[in-house]
């Protein structure tokens, strides 16, 4: 047989075995795919169990004319129970009322954050110890914190505000100054100062971070070509900040929403400081109204995932961010 002749048929010999050389490849690969993935299908069960779950029976109570009271009256309602949420008027003074405390919380955090994050991003005695101070607020317990503030600050009788101001209106030889009730006279006010003491570290360190991870080559050259600290902040400080300060403003408005602890613990949602967390607990344990309540759970859950879509859009383009600049 003539050499031409002889690589030919190798070659065809060669490829009759590439098939399945590939695809006892991806046999293997298949196999160590799954070795790897094996470990995690435990937590993956138990995160369908506990999370995915009771949404879907929560979901299901949502389409009954269920009341607690009256177990034998129970019948399918449809889409009834979400009608009626989208035109309870006390549910949507509590939207509202939402709406109103987030956006006050998380800006007026966003603002005090950065503040404190260009506070510690300089070099001064005892940094780490203001730094550990400042993130206190944030690890107390929601309720101990809305406690604290409730009973130790805004107690008219022995809190440290009307203390502070008493002493603070002695100085000027005023004896008997006006002890305001802040809880009565400003409610709404009362609920947001509390959360933001306690969301402005988490802010700050979201910031901070941000803050940290700026090249220090090119506020270098700023400084070289004349720039000022207000120069150099709002043309490169302040850009390379705005996928954190997203990050802050979305994370913070996920978990401000759903903030329950201190409006139960600080004004038991009277004065007008119902959110939707309260609301729906009304609904739920003091109604007793199980459809209801479940509809407006439903509707406050797909509000937030649209809310966290964008978080975790924010959090992937920051990570794309760190892995082209390393």
């Amino acid at each position: 047989m003539s050499a031409p002749a002889t690589l030919v048929k190798d070659r065809a010999a060669a490829g009759r075995q590439r098939p399945g050389s590939s695809r006892t490849v991806r046999a293997g690969g298949g196999a160590r795919r799954w070795a790897t993935r094996a470990p995690l299908l435990p937590a993956l069960v138990f995160l369908i169990a506990v999370t995915q779950l009771p949404f879907a029976a929560t979901l299901f109570i949502s389409l009954f004319d269920w009341n607690a009271l009256a177990p034998d009256a129970r019948s399918f309602a449809g889409l009834e129970n979400y009608a009626s949420v989208a035109t309870d008027a006390a549910l949507r003074e509590s939207v509202l009322t939402t709406v109103l405390l987030t956006a006050t919380v998380v800006v007026v955090s966003v603002a005090l954050g950065l503040g404190l994050a260009l506070l510690l991003d300089r070099s001064f005695a005892g940094r780490g110890v203001v730094r550990t101070l400042l993130i206190t607020p944030f690890l107390l317990v929601p309720v101990s914190a809305a406690l604290l503030w409730k009973h130790a600050l805004y107690n008219p009788e022995y809190g440290l505000l009307n203390g502070g101001w008493a002493w603070f209106t002695s100085l000027f030889g005023v004896r008997s100054p006006a002890q305001p009730d802040w809880i009565s006279d400003m409610p709404l006010l009362a609920v947001e100062l509390a959360l933001i003491w306690q969301w402005t570290p988490f802010m700050m360190l979201i910031l901070l971070a941000g803050l940290q991870s700026r090249p220090a080559e090119t506020l270098e050259a700023a400084r070289l070509d004349g720039a000022g600290a207000w120069q150099a902040f709002r043309f490169l400080t302040l850009p390379h900040l705005r996928r954190y300060l997203e990050l802050g403003v979305l994370l913070g408005s996920i978990h401000v929403v759903q903030n329950f602890d201190a409006v139960f613990t600080i004004t038991s949602g009277g004065l007008g400081t119902a959110n939707l967390p309260y609301t729906i607990y009304q609904t739920f344990y003091k109604a007793h109204e199980y459809g209801l309540a479940s509809a407006a759970g439903v509707l406050v859950v797909l509000g937030t995932l649209v809310v966290a879509t964008f978080a975790l859009r924010v959090v992937s383009s920051l990570f794309r961010e760190e892995v082209g600049r390393g």
